[in-house]
């Protein structure tokens, strides 16, 4: 008999409050400005919610407008629309793929369970609310500088790739060390 654990989750938009404004919109304005560049599996459903959750003025669809006007209503929305923050979140990620490998691999000598890099977390329903001890941002961060010495990035962008790949946020602390199978997490898209 398989025992059904239960997860509490944040919906994606709950990220918001563990980014500062500044942050919110370099990262909403560098998808946006890279939006036409982007793979349709990321561009799409950006496009596709922004057109229902993105209102601009002068534009009956949003995605009409230039990208400079669109930055504004699009942080709006990422405040409020989880599935706007997802793909959002998943276009930024394709966008870093460097990045993205490095903080994966870090993340799994560190001994996290997590999805492959490449997985579509926007299927998820949220952020788990449980994140590793001892597994702080500064920590995770300083790792990643002693792993990658000549590689130049700012702490936020590790900090938010590694939220994202490991679909956590820092809500509640847990030990990792235990190992604990039935312990929370995402390691598969099954159902």
């Amino acid at each position: 008999m398989t025992e059904n654990k239960e997860i509490s989750l944040f919906p994606y938009h709950a990220i918001n409050e563990f980014m500062t404004d500044e942050y919110r919109t370099h990262v909403v304005r560098q998808v946006l400005n890279a939006l036409p560049d982007l793979p349709d599996e990321l561009k799409n459903p950006i496009e596709r919610i922004s057109k229902k959750a993105v209102n601009i003025p002068g534009f009956r669809n949003s995605q009409k407008a230039p990208a400079s006007l669109k930055v504004k209503p699009t942080i709006d929305a990422f405040l409020k629309n989880p599935a706007l923050v997802a793909a959002i979140l998943a276009g930024w990620a394709g966008l870093n793929l460097e990045l993205r490998q490095q903080v994966y691999d870090l993340l799994v000598n560190r001994g996290w369970d997590i999805l492959p890099p490449d997985a579509d977390r926007s299927k998820l329903p949220g952020f788990i609310m449980q994140w590793y001890n001892g597994e702080d941002f500064d920590t995770l961060f300083q790792v990643f500088q002693a792993a990658y010495p000549g590689k130049i990035v700012e702490q936020n962008d590790v900090s938010l790739m590694a939220v994202w790949l490991c679909g956590r946020l820092p809500y509640e602390f847990v030990d990792m060390t235990k190992k604990d199978p039935s312990a929370p997490g995402i390691t598969s898209l099954e159902t």
